[in-house]
């Protein structure tokens, strides 16, 4: 039977080549194609798509009216963005649905590093994945195992060079796009001298910090894991009841010395892209002052991670993607917030000050069942940023794209 041709809306993507390239498979598939763009560098990053440039330059209370004309002009059956809590997503969100537009929401993938996230109206706290252990049960036992991803190498320097071109393009705006805001909230430059100044000390921070770990894995003490996040993530911004990483902190080490047994220590990691402008040894060393915690406390800017969570007593997150790491890993895990894993036989499902004292481990059968669901319906083999991972995103991702219902709407 012959394929129905659809009409897709773009709007923000990644700094990459990732969406032209999705935009001219869908294109050569005969779709339609029209793309919106908000910035210099989303202009940059449009090229070779073969689709209907649009250029939005009004205050963004004008966005939800913009949008319904471009549905409505252009028919559009579905639109592609990527992150849903970016502020020129969500009148395309929320809005999607009376119109009849389907939503397909990039992330990056929950399962890391050889995947990517592809959902239908939003990702994460928005994820349409039910949070019922018996949903996962039933599901996951009628799936197949996941098929092994196509590996590829992605370096940082390649995300870095994309970054900084969609960067240096953006120095147009003020002409360009007068009225747009990043959503990130810090500047260009300010972000590249935090990361030189961080990657500078980095080769010094890994003898330190392996050191570190091994003290902490051969030592009889309990330990737990806190793992930092970024604050200008959404999973802190939009999906978490915290405005930083500093409440965060502050919560968990008034818990931990209040509750944890006295010989327990507290690893505190710092996430890998911390581009270094928080003095997050500075926050610590007060909160370890105030809460009485001198000795307490090992904190890390690098390390393993995998071995921590091998050895750890059990892992305190928000809603990191550490969380899923953790599970696998077997290691009894506690979320501060509502992720996709935040389910009973998985997380701890009581109160913090009871999850210091001998925390269950997760069901390792529920979470068989649960990783097979996610991997089948929300996962997809590729990446955004090197050239291999790239191919594999744009050919995995299209067929997707293009089929209806999604393959975790037919679980649904």
């Amino acid at each position: 039977m012959k394929q129905q041709k659809r009409a897709f809306l773009f709007l923000q993507g990644v700094c990459s080549p990732f969406y032209p390239r999705l935009a001219r498979s869908l294109t050569d598939a005969g779709h339609r194609v029209v793309k919106v763009n908000f910035n210099a560098g989303d202009i940059a990053y449009s090229q070779g798509t073969g689709a209907q440039q649009h250029l939005f330059r009004a205050p963004l209370n004008e966005l939800p009216g913009y949008l319904n004309t471009l549905w409505q002009r252009y028919g559009i059956t579905d639109q592609v963005l990527f992150g849903d809590r970016r502020p020129v997503h969500r009148a395309a969100i929320e809005g999607a649905n009376d119109a009849g537009v389907r939503t397909h929401v990039f992330e990056e993938g929950y399962f890391r590093p050889f995947w990517i996230t592809l959902e239908r109206d939003g990702v994460n706290g928005h994820s349409l994945l039910p949070r019922d252990p018996s949903w996962f049960y039933a599901t996951g036992k009628a799936l197949p195992e996941p098929p092994k991803p196509k590996r590829f190498r992605s370096s940082f320097k390649v995300r870095a060079l994309h970054d900084i071109g969609y960067h240096v393009a953006g120095l147009a705006n003020p002409l360009v796009a007068p009225r747009y805001r990043n959503h990130a909230g810090i500047t260009a430059p300010m972000e590249y001298a935090g990361y030189l100044k961080r990657f500078t000390l980095l080769k010094h921070w890994k003898k330190r910090d392996k050191a570190r770990i091994d003290a902490l894995i051969a030592q009889s003490k309990p330990y737990f894991l806190l793992p930092l996040q970024l604050n200008t993530d959404a999973q802190i911004r939009d999906h978490s009841p915290y405005a930083n990483m500093e409440e965060v902190m502050d919560h968990v080490l008034g818990s931990f010395a209040l509750h944890a047994p006295s010989d327990a220590l507290l690893c505190i990691k710092n996430h890998p892209l911390d581009m270094g402008l928080v003095n997050y040894p500075g926050i610590i060393q007060r909160l370890s002052d105030f809460y009485g915690l001198e000795g307490r406390i090992v904190y890390l800017e690098s390390g393993d991670l995998n071995a921590l969570l091998k050895h750890a007593t059990g892992t305190v997150t928000v809603n990191s993607t550490v969380g899923l790491v953790a599970l696998e890993q077997g290691c009894p895990t506690f979320a501060l917030s509502d992720p996709i894993y935040q389910l009973a036989g998985l997380t701890y499902q009581g109160a913090l000050e009871e999850f210091w004292f001998q925390p269950p481990p997760p069901s390792r059968e529920l979470f068989g069942y649960f990783h097979k669901t996610v991997m089948h319906a929300t996962q997809v083999n590729g990446g955004f940023y090197c050239q291999t991972g790239i191919e594999l995103a744009v050919d995995n991702a299209a067929g997707i794209l293009q089929a209806c219902p999604s393959p975790l709407e037919k679980l649904l």
